[in-house]
């Protein structure tokens, strides 16, 4: 699109390293630079399947490979489970609240804690995170869109959910809670607080990221029906092909 065209950006891209969603295959990202990234852009580059983090619009180019679906959820047409709808009363003296991503000792020590808790649970692969990387992945290139969601539980932090606010929708960024509050099904109920978000803000759709068929970490996305799925990455210049899934 050639209203872009002034928007600096640097494109690179890995060498391939091992794939975390699926044994025995390696992966390679496409990261594309943008320190002056507008909500306008940021909608369209999601749209496509780009995830953001930080100043980095990033999406799999694997050799041979095309597991990795991008999966929205159709906001005005959501209707919530019966489990769903428990999560919501777990969460009835849970405070929330909604701000610019911020950096505090508290947000690192509690995304460590998560994963540490999901290395022993699922497997997951951990690498302590310090300071300067949570800043440069979580706090900038938010801008006028980005935000967090903050769940406190008694006054004591609970959960942080990162999100971009587009134009058509949110994006779910990436999400993390206390282990010691895993009862009340934090995951799920972030999700919840999105889509009414979404509904109070007039947005139609939930962008999750990504949906591998076969991925135990990705199956709670397909509970949050209707959904639609992305076949691959289209250009800027192509409009993206959604197929609905009910």
């Amino acid at each position: 699109m050639k209203k872009f065209e002034n928007i600096a950006s640097i494109d690179f891209c890995t060498l391939d390293y091992e794939c975390a969603y699926l044994p025995d295959r390696n992966t390679r990202m496409l990261y594309r630079y943008i320190p002056e990234a507008t909500r306008e852009l940021a909608s369209e580059l999601i749209r496509r399947g780009w995830r953001r983090f930080g100043h980095s619009y990033f999406h799999p180019i694997c050799a041979g490979c095309n597991e990795c679906k991008n999966i929205r959820i159709d906001v005005r047409r959501f209707k919530p489970t019966h489990s769903q709808k428990r999560a919501i009363k777990k969460n009835r003296d849970t405070d929330i609240y909604i701000q610019k991503p911020t950096l505090t000792y508290e947000h690192v020590e509690l995304y460590n804690k998560f994963h540490k808790f999901k290395e022993k649970k699922s497997g997951w692969s951990y690498t302590e995170m310090d300071i300067q990387t949570y800043y440069e992945e979580f706090v900038v290139g938010a801008h006028n869109f980005g935000k967090e969601v903050l769940y406190f539980r008694d006054g004591k932090l609970i959960g942080v959910d990162l999100i971009d606010i587009l134009d058509d929708g949110i994006s779910s960024i990436y999400f993390y809670y206390d282990p010691d509050y895993e009862k009340l099904s934090l995951g799920t109920y972030s999700l919840l607080v999105q889509i009414n978000l979404a509904r109070q803000l007039g947005l139609e759709w939930i962008y999750l990221g990504y949906w591998v068929d076969g991925c135990a970490s990705f199956a709670y996305k397909k509970r949050f029906k209707p959904y639609e799925l992305l076949e691959g990455f289209p250009k800027l210049n192509k409009e993206p092909q959604w197929r609905g899934e009910d």
